[in-house]
Order: C-alpha cells, then structure tokens, then sequence
C-alpha cells in the first residue's frame, strides 16, 4: 500500500473513482499516489503501458490502468466505457496529460504547432466530453444528473512562456474551456476547474529540459525553490475533497508566485547594501524598512 497521507485524513476520498490522463510519471503519478492514500479508486491512462504499470505497483495495485491516447476519439470514448464498467462511475476527471518541446517560435513547423495543440487543448476537450456527457450528465438513481469534478492541469507563469508559444496557446484555451463550461454545465452538478502548475522537481523536467534552464529555475521563483510533486498532488486532493465542493471556473496557480514576478525581491539593482529594499526618500521625514511612512 502507498504511504499514507501527511496532509488529509484517512478516508477522505473513500468510495470516489477519480480517472487521471498521464498518470504514468511526474505529477500525474504523485496525485495517483496522494489520492489511493485517502481511499479513492484511481483509474490511469496513457500511451506508455509499462509507466503505467509502475505507477500502479507504487500505488500496491489500486489502481487500474488502461493504455490510451486521449487524442483519438474513438480511444478515448473506449476508455470511458472501461472505466465505468469497471467503477461503476467517475467522480472526478484529472486532465493531467500534456506535453510541449522547447523551440524559438519561428522554427515550429505548422505540424509541430498542430501536434501540440492536438494534445494539449483537443486531448483535454476529448477527456472532458466524454466524460461529461457518458458519467456525469447521465441522470442517477435520484433521477437527478450524477455530476462530478473536472481538474485540468495547465501551465504557468500566464505573462509569456518563451520558447513555449505552442503549449501556451493551449493551455490558454484549456483555462477558458474550464471556465465557460463551468457555466454551461452547473446545471448537471460538474465543477470545472484549472490548476496552472509553475516548475516541479519531478523527474521529467529535471532530465527532459536543458541543464542550464533546469539549474536556473528554482532562481526564477520568488520562493526560491520548484515545487514538489507532493504539493501539487495535495491540491488535486483538496479539489476532489468536499473542500473543493464550491469551487467552479477557476485558475488555481501553484507556482510559489513565479506568475507575479521573475526572481526573488528585492532585485539585484534594487537594494541597498544591507539587501534591503530601496525607497524613496520623501520630503520631511526619514524611512527605514519596517517604519510606516
């Protein structure tokens, strides 16, 4: 069995199924491992069947996993299927699955452009319909719809993202996506929400992405550290929970306020000698940090 949780109480998601696209590795995998610990019943999907099959094994088998590529319709309605006649029902969908290169806008190729678009922003309306309109719209036995949660994770920081044009179109329309259904389909009882996700430690990007942009990173966050895969999954958690009941049409950024400003404060440039942050010197009286002015 999976550690328990440090955060939630035992139990809490007792008797929920959540579905996860890209649970195979990173984030993805960490929410898996979060929300087994609290009782849920997982259900994984990606392209890889052997990631999948690690996460499960981490996760003591309670999870199950199915090999898909949200991108295709007829793939993703099949998953769908599988789901609910295995679970039962989905209580909360996780949009996790994502993916971009790093490249100068002007050497993407219109194909590249389509492939990532395809992924990020078709893939998660697939994910989305499909398990709208096949488990949560679909009347219970109250005679009411069943309803449910959809999570989709995004990226941040929201003013630029350079070498990232393709994935920031996306996950800009993913964002916009949450929110004008979230309006549509209150009626059905679906809370739709975004989580924008600054840089985590997890191994995909500590080996995927060039060393030097890796080193810098934890610089360009005012906290000064990335995220751990813990801390997202926790949020995933905090949504799925009667906590997240009142949540609809949000942006939920967890990036240690990396989509505020670049670098701690104060700057260098910006400080005094003792690394204080310089102010101005109004006429009359004297200011030091810490003394209201």
């Amino acid at each position: 069995m999976t550690r328990p949780s440090t955060v939630f109480a035992p139990g809490l998601l007792d008797g929920q199924v959540v579905l996860i696209s890209g649970g195979g590795s990173g984030l993805g995998r960490a929410a898996v491992l979060e929300l087994v610990a609290l009782g849920a019943r997982v259900a994984i999907c990606g392209r890889r069947g052997d990631a999948l099959e690690e996460t499960a094994a981490l996760a003591g088998g309670a999870c199950s996993t199915h090999v898909c590529d949200i991108r295709e319709e007829d793939q993703v309605d099949r998953l769908v299927d599988d789901v609910l006649a295995r679970h039962g029902h989905i209580d909360t969908l996780v949009n996790n699955a994502g993916g971009q290169f790093l490249a100068p806008a002007e050497t993407i190729s219109p194909k590249g452009f389509r492939t990532v678009t395809r992924l990020n922003l078709d893939g998660t309306w697939l994910m989305t319909h499909a398990v709208a309109t096949r488990a949560m719209i679909p009347v219970g036995p109250d005679g009411r719809p069943r309803g449910g949660k959809i999570v989709s994770v995004t990226l941040s920081p929201h003013h630029g993202l350079p070498g990232m044009v393709h994935s920031s179109a996306a996950r800009a329309g993913v964002e916009n996506m949450m929110r004008e259904l979230s309006i549509e389909w209150a009626r059905f009882g679906i809370r739709l929400n975004a989580i924008a996700a600054g840089q985590f430690a997890t191994d995909v990007f500590m080996t995927k992405y060039p060393k030097p942009m890796v080193d810098a990173a934890a610089g360009l966050v005012p906290l000064g550290r990335l995220g751990t895969p813990e801390e997202f999954a926790w949020l995933v958690a905090y949504l799925a929970s009667p906590a997240g009941d009142f949540f609809s049409g949000s942006v939920l950024t967890i990036d240690g306020a990396r989509d505020n400003h670049t670098g701690p404060w104060p700057a260098a440039g910006s400080a005094d000698v003792a690394g204080n942050p310089l102010a101005e010197a109004r006429q009359g009286r004297r200011t030091s940090p810490g003394t209201p002015g």
